[in-house]
C-alpha cells in the first residue's frame, strides 16, 4: 500500500489537524503511574475513530495505548505519527486474515520515547530555553517588551516546526527513520552537540549577566593589595564564576530555588552595606 493511499485512509486532513493540536495538552492528566499515557491516548483518538468504526475495537485500540508513556511534549508526534502507521499496517493485517503483533506498538513507543525524550531535553529545555532566556532577560532588564517577545519567539518557533513536522514524518517513514537515527548513532549526537551548546550559552549568560565584585583592599608595609584585581588576575570574573557554580552544587544538594533567592537578595544588601560588595548599574549581584 502506498504513501498516497495511506494518507487518504487513515491520515486526512482533518485527522492530522485533529492530532496535531491534541498533542499540545499532553501533559494535562499528568499522573506518576503512567505519566502522560491519558494524553497520548487522547492525541490518538482520531485516527483510531477513523481506523476502527466499531466501538468495541476502538475500545480495545484505545486501551492499548494507556499504558505508562513519557516523553518531551514538543518531539511526541514522531512517536505519534508512527505509532499511527503501525495501528494502520496491523488493521490491513487483520483484514487479510494475516498474524499481527499488537503487543509491538507499545514496544516501539517504548524503544523510542526515552532517545527521542533525549534529544528533546537536550535541544528545547536546555538550548531554545535557555537562549531564548537569556536574550529576552537582558532586553527586559533594559525595560524593554521585546524581552518577553523573544523569548517566546525563540523557543516556540522552533517548537512548532518540529511539532508539525514530526507528525508528518513519523506517520510517512513510520519507525524506519527514527530506528535509522538511533542505529546511526544521530541520536547520540545530536543530544551531545546540544549539550555543549547549552553549556556555552549557560557559559555566556553567567559570565555577561552575573556581576559580582569586591571594593576590598589590603595595606600591607604601604603596599595595597586590592582583592579584585588579584582575582581578575588569576581568571577574568572569577568572583560571578564561583557564585554560579556554588549555587549549582546547593542545588543539587536539594536547596530550593526560592530559599536561593532570598538568600542571594539579603547577601547582595548585607554585603553592600558592609563594604564586602559593591554594586553596578545594569548588572546583577
Amino acid at each position: 500500500m502506498d504513501n498516497k493511499k495511506r494518507k487518504e485512509e487513515v491520515m486526512t486532513e482533518d485527522v492530522f489537524k485533529k492530532t496535531f493540536w491534541r498533542s499540545f495538552p499532553l501533559q494535562a492528566c499528568f499522573n506518576f503511574e503512567r505519566m502522560q499515557n491519558i494524553g497520548f491516548a487522547y492525541m490518538m483518538i482520531p485516527a483510531l475513530k477513523k481506523l476502527y468504526p466499531n466501538k468495541e475495537d476502538l475500545k480495545i485500540a484505545l486501551k492499548r495505548h494507556l499504558t505508562i508513556f513519557n516523553t518531551t511534549p514538543a518531539v511526541v508526534t514522531f512517536i505519534a505519527g508512527a505509532t499511527i502507521a503501525m495501528e494502520e499496517k496491523i488493521k490491513n493485517a487483520k483484514e487479510k486474515g494475516e498474524e499481527a503483533d499488537e503487543e509491538s506498538i507499545n514496544a516501539v513507543k517504548t524503544a523510542l520515547m526515552g532517545p527521542l525524550a533525549g534529544i528533546g531535553d537536550s535541544f528545547f529545555w536546555g538550548t531554545f530555553r535557555i537562549i531564548g532566556a537569556g536574550i529576552g532577560a537582558s532586553l527586559a532588564a533594559k525595560g524593554s517588551i521585546m524581552g518577553a517577545v523573544l523569548f517566546l519567539l525563540i523557543y516556540n518557533i522552533p517548537h512548532l516546526i518540529v511539532r508539525y513536522q514530526g507528525l508528518k514524518l513519523g506517520y510517512k517513514s513510520g519507525v524506519s527513520f527514527l530506528e535509522s537515527l538511533s542505529k546511526g548513532g544521530v541520536i547520540a549526537l545530536l543530544t551531545e552537540v546540544a549539550k555543549i551548546l547549552g553549556l556555552v550559552v549557560v557559559g555566556s549568560m553567567c559570565g555577561s549577566m552575573v556581576s559580582l565584585s569586591t571594593p576590598l583592599v589590603l595595606k600591607i608595609s604601604g603596599a595595597k593589595i586590592v582583592f579584585q584585581e588579584v582575582f581578575d588576575g588569576i581568571i577574568k570574573g572569577l568572583l560571578p564564576l564561583g557564585f554560579t557554580w556554588l549555587l549549582y552544587k546547593l542545588l543539587q544538594k536539594g536547596f530550593k530555588t526560592t530559599t536561593l533567592l532570598w538568600g542571594i537578595l539579603a547577601l547582595g544588601i548585607i554585603g553592600a552595606v558592609v563594604g564586602i560588595f559593591w554594586y553596578e548599574k545594569n548588572t546583577y549581584v
